[in-house]
């Protein structure tokens, strides 16, 4: 199933619940071995992967500390071996209006949402770079191009900053034949989302779609398939809008 990745590993963060699982599923069907940083507990996931026959570890992870994010990484190595493929999906998107956000649930934002893709990739970066091969994907999202986002300014600050994160470190480490990426879902449903948001709130994103219906998690899953594959091997620095239409970019 899916694009070949035997012989990879892939570290998907925040894969506990959302569409987390998702990817960290669908690159162990491509053939990958997962590792899974999130500070919740990703049992149920794990199960999922070791029923596709292959091997994965996880750990209750704080991914915006740069402490427990060492650790994780050394344990990556010792049991899985080297990191070939980094999705960066964790995050956070609180609603709050600007007069009422605190510093520091601005930085909080800021720390969840940017600081943990720097920290991971410092952590897995390098031995890409060193055996010539690396897919990173980052997840931000079409708030960032849409005309009208109330609460949100800080979390589409810290997800802009992800589009750039990836515009940047893409030049840098393209001679290595690493590739840096964006995913921008749309508004997916979740068992979390669908406990903060009403109904009506995912119809008002549908009337936006070309596509007449609400994203589910599982219409992200074949984008970062092959934006982790050999297939994607010439793709850089790229946002890749999965989001039924809503915005074009």
């Amino acid at each position: 199933m899916g694009l070949d990745k035997h012989g990879r590993v892939a570290v998907v963060t925040g894969a506990a619940a959302g569409i987390g699982p998702e990817y960290a599923v669908r690159l162990a069907q491509d053939g990958a071995d997962i590792a899974i940083a999130d500070i919740e507990a990703a049992d149920e996931t794990a199960e999922r992967v070791r029923a596709t026959g292959r091997r994965v570890l996880h750990r209750s992870v704080d991914v915006s500390d740069p402490e427990a994010v060492a650790g994780f990484a050394r344990d990556v190595f010792a049991e899985l071996g080297d990191v070939d493929i980094l999705v960066n999906n964790v995050g956070i998107s609180p609603y709050n209006l600007f007069e009422d956000i605190t510093l520091e649930e601005w930085r909080r934002c800021m720390t969840v949402n940017l600081d943990s893709l720097f920290l991971m990739c410092k952590a897995f970066l390098p031995g890409m770079r060193q055996r010539q091969w690396g897919r990173i994907v980052n997840v931000t999202t079409s708030a960032c191009w849409m005309p009208e986002v109330p609460r949100m300014s800080h979390y589409v600050t810290s997800k802009m900053g992800v589009v750039g994160f990836t515009r940047a470190l893409a030049t840098e480490v393209g001679p290595q034949f690493v590739t840096v990426n964006c995913v921008s879902p749309s508004l997916v449903r979740t068992p979390l989302l669908e406990q903060r948001l009403t109904p009506e709130w995912f119809q008002e994103m549908v009337d936006t779609q070309s596509i007449k219906r609400v994203q589910e998690t599982a219409d992200m899953v074949g984008a970062v398939s092959f934006l982790t594959s050999d297939d994607a091997a010439f793709i850089t620095g790229q946002t890749l809008a999965v989001n039924g239409g809503n915005v074009r970019l």
